[in-house]
């Protein structure tokens, strides 16, 4: 799902598996403590030619990410050339590309024309404006990249200087006063590095701030005189322009040269450049040492944000699932372990002549003995179908976060979480069907070649259709979300060539097991269920069920929804396992506690309920979602159909696991009571 690392990170993996595992046994201050192994620093000698590289534009208001070159961009000679990208980059809508930045470790630049580019017609009224305007209202952001480091946003007035370390840098701004769309076609690129130990005059990039202005460069377009761009065998600087009202930083008569900055784009008589027509854009480079902070650290600020989340609003919010779960075992402790306790003595006594002449032996829960096992009364196919896949996704899922909390899906290899969630995925079918396989052999189903196929096709069915009719949309859209049919070819290999086979694969030993044994035989003939209370209606075990789990995880789903829809970072993966396993247990106990009431009135049709108790979570994570998307400003229907689309899904992968965890619970605690009963 999510953009990762840890809020203080100490010091680089340098004793492998060890380190790992105390990071993992340490939680999430210590998984912090390393990066992924195999992204190696990179070094660079004075001169060195340094690569920027730009990725997909993003907007937190259309959520549509679009190519960086479908705007009038310059190009590079010989136009962009895309990066190698993995399986997780295309799906995330990653499109790394080249660049015209010309870069050279520690070597100053001043003004440095990049190309003069014609950005279309002028805003009037009436008129329908170009697309850099209409890109700039949407509040898309460039997304800038040296040395595998994301570009942090440095904006500046009056009285503050404010870096942001996501999002990346806007394309431009609408002005408050004149409403109209202004280019940023100036950047200030600052770059800090420091000197590598162990070689010598070699160096290592830690910090990479883009700063961004909007400057009206008054010019005239030069020929090309098809010079040699180099003078002294060194590349003199390229002119496309003459620059007429050139600020200070681009006048080459200035005696003493300095950097862009603030006080010079805002002097008096200067304007901001317009989105339309004839642009100059230009750039400045600034090298800095920084003798304190390390290439193993360079990360650290980015993924926490520059704590704007403080780790203590993480703490509070385990601290809140925390009291949840006590208050429910504490329940749990008094109302079961009590009522069962009186249960187990009353049930295993010896009946009087007298109750037994009364017929009084019996009451509650011992009275559905005879039923309590029976299948489910409605489809037991798909209960099966729908409880492997639960259990699919429920390994995936700690799997996914062990890995995580231990460091191994480094933000470094961008694509590696989604990646890593679809493999496991992929690779844990054997886990939905030996599942599936058993349940169903359990419930003396007949049809084991449809709910094998069901399992295989089912939910990975329903994902992959309604992420083709997103990659419809998203193509429609022009967006980078449009992921290449090559890929979709990957994607149907692996759910065919690797995932049903592991389904079928685990469905055969999974038919090859002895059925689940239970304490007490199941009657013929079902037992008449009596008229249940209110509060023991499926509306109100809904409510309940899901309201405590969501209640235990809401804080960091926060977090979570911000690094999917938000471009922020999550990966405070140490907090997020504590909270998992807090949703576990709340879960369990939840449906576990219903499920001993629904057995005290007589009604033995647990299954499905207890399903649906635990899975209750899901609808109260996408009616939060809902909340949530009001801060988005999302106002086209593809944004509404690719966010709750998106959404949806997750929300029906959240219902099949907890779904799973509620059937589990129920079965282990009806086998454990009527185990310890006497039946005659």
């Amino acid at each position: 799902f999510f953009s990762l690392k840890t809020p203080r990170t100490m010091t680089m993996l340098r004793h492998g598996v060890a380190v790992a595992m105390a990071a993992f046994l340490f939680g999430g201050e210590l998984a912090n403590a390393f990066y992924l192994p195999g992204v190696n620093p990179q070094s660079f000698g004075e001169g060195d030619p340094v690569k920027l590289k730009v990725n997909k534009m993003t907007s937190t208001k259309t959520l549509l990410p679009v190519d960086y070159y479908r705007l009038p961009f310059c190009v590079p000679e010989g136009g962009p050339k895309m990066d190698n990208e993995n399986l997780g980059e295309f799906l995330a809508g990653d499109r790394i590309e080249s660049s015209p930045y010309r870069l050279n470790m520690k070597t100053e630049m001043y003004c440095e024309q990049l190309c003069v580019s014609n950005l279309g017609r002028a805003e009037k009224r009436g008129v329908s404006p170009n697309k850099v305007v209409r890109a700039i209202r949407k509040q898309y952001h460039n997304n800038w990249i040296v040395d595998n480091l994301s570009a942090a946003s440095k904006a500046e007035d009056e009285t503050t200087i404010t870096t942001r370390y996501w999002q990346g840098f806007p394309v431009g701004f609408v002005a408050t006063d004149t409403k109209k769309a202004y280019i940023h076609n100036h950047v200030n690129i600052e770059i800090m590095y420091h000197a590598v130990e162990t070689e010598e005059d070699k160096y290592r990039i830690v910090r990479f701030t883009v700063e961004p202005f909007s400057i009206e460069h008054k010019f005239e377009a030069k020929e090309d005189d098809d010079d040699d761009d180099k003078v002294d065998g060194e590349e003199k600087p390229i002119e496309f322009a003459k620059i007429s009202n050139p600020i200070e930083s681009c006048n080459p008569k200035a005696s003493n040269k300095r950097h862009t900055d603030f006080d010079m784009v805002t002097a008096p008589g200067r304007m901001p450049q317009e989105a339309s027509g004839q642009v100059l854009f230009t750039y400045d480079v600034t090298w800095t040492e920084n003798k304190e902070l390390h290439w193993a650290s360079r990360w650290d600020i980015y993924l926490s944000m520059d704590d704007a989340i403080p780790a203590k609003v993480h703490w509070l919010s385990i601290a809140n699932s925390l009291v949840i779960v006590v208050v429910l075992s504490a329940m749990i402790a008094a109302i079961l372990v009590r009522n069962l306790r009186r249960d187990f003595a009353r049930y295993n006594r010896l009946a009087t002549d007298e109750e037994k002449a009364e017929d009084l032996e019996e009451f509650g829960w011992k009275l559905v003995h005879a039923d309590v096992f029976r299948p489910p009364n409605y489809s037991p196919l798909l209960f099966a179908v729908a409880c492997g896949t639960g259990a699919q996704i429920l390994s995936m899922a700690i799997f996914t976060i062990i890995f995580s909390t231990m460091g191994f899906l480094s933000p470094a290899n961008r694509g590696a979480l989604l990646m890593a969630e679809l493999l496991l995925y992929v690779l844990l079918g054997s886990v939905a069907g030996y599942t599936t396989a058993r349940l169903y052999k359990t419930f003396k189903g007949k049809a084991w070649q449809k709910a094998t196929a069901l399992t295989a096709l089912g939910f990975p069915g329903i994902a992959f259709s309604f992420f083709f009719l997103m990659d419809i949309v998203a193509f429609a859209n022009r967006s980078t979300d449009a992921v290449p049919f090559t890929t979709m070819v990957v994607l149907l290999v692996l759910w065919f060539g690797i995932s049903t086979p592991l389904v079928f694969f685990g469905a055969y030993f999974g038919y090859k097991q002895d059925p689940i044994e239970f304490p007490v035989n199941t009657s013929s003939i079902p037992r008449q269920i009596p008229d249940q209370p209110w509060f023991m209606g499926i509306p109100f075990t809904l409510a309940i069920g899901g309201i405590l789990p969501f209640g235990a995880c809401f804080v960091e789903l926060y977090f979570i929804l911000g690094s999917m829809w938000m471009d922020q970072y999550y990966y405070v993966f140490g907090f997020l396992f504590l909270v998992f396993v807090i949703l576990i247990i709340t879960c369990a106990e939840i449906t576990v506690l219903f499920c001993y009431f629904q057995l005290c009135g007589e009604n033995y049709h647990w299954w499905w309920r207890s399903f649906s108790t635990a899975g209750s979570t899901a609808l109260y994570v996408f009616l939060y979602s809902i909340v949530y998307f009001k801060q988005l400003e999302a106002n086209s229907f593809a944004t509404y159909l690719l966010y709750f689309g998106y959404m949806g899904l997750s929300s029906l992968g959240l219902f099949l696991m907890t779904g799973f965890i509620g059937v589990i619970s129920s079965l282990w605690f009806n086998q454990t009571i009527f185990a310890s009963i006497k039946i005659d």
